[in-house]
């Protein structure tokens, strides 16, 4: 198993009302996704490991947004950040923080639903795809522009998750 990870560190604050931690698995990589993300043009994806790598350092910092259906992204609806991401195997795993406290009823609504409910999915700008004219587009280069967080069954990917802290 190889692993690469980045992090931007925050200071522990016990019990901090706004900085709830989250952990997830934002999508797999050198698989192809379960259906056409939104943004393919009807095809499924495959992103590979190489650009996954590469793009790491663009998801620190990044917002996480949902949709109030939670069946897909909202840029305009940040309601956390992303802290780390590490590429573990073929997942994705990230960690950071939801603003609990300013958006209260996300998070009650996420608490409320099974721990294995919730899903993720990434946000890009600047994909380079290797064939455009294939049935699987095979992502070789990304910038990642942020996730959201949404029901699993509306993900590209069924193996994402997404779980707060309790």
């Amino acid at each position: 198993m190889r692993m690469e990870a980045m992090a931007v560190r925050f200071p522990h604050v016990e019990a901090h009302p706004n900085r709830v931690p989250f952990e997830g698995v934002l999508t797999v990589v050198n698989a192809p996704s379960d259906k056409a993300p939104a943004g393919a043009r009807g095809h499924r994806v495959l992103l590979t490991r190489e650009a996954a790598e590469k793009a790491l350092p663009s998801l620190l910092g990044m917002a996480i947004d949902y949709r109030p259906g939670w069946d897909g992204h909202d840029a305009r609806r940040k309601i956390g950040l992303l802290t780390e991401a590490d590429l573990v195997g073929h997942r994705l795993l990230v960690r950071g923080y939801i603003y609990a406290r300013d958006f209260p009823d996300v998070a009650e609504s996420i608490q409320a639903r099974s721990p294995d409910a919730m899903g993720m999915s990434y946000e890009l700008a600047d994909a380079r795809v290797e064939d455009m004219r294939a049935e699987i587009w095979r992502l070789l280069r990304v910038t990642f522009t942020g996730a959201a967080v949404l029901l699993r069954e509306k993900a590209a990917y069924r193996e994402t998750s997404f779980r707060m802290a309790s």
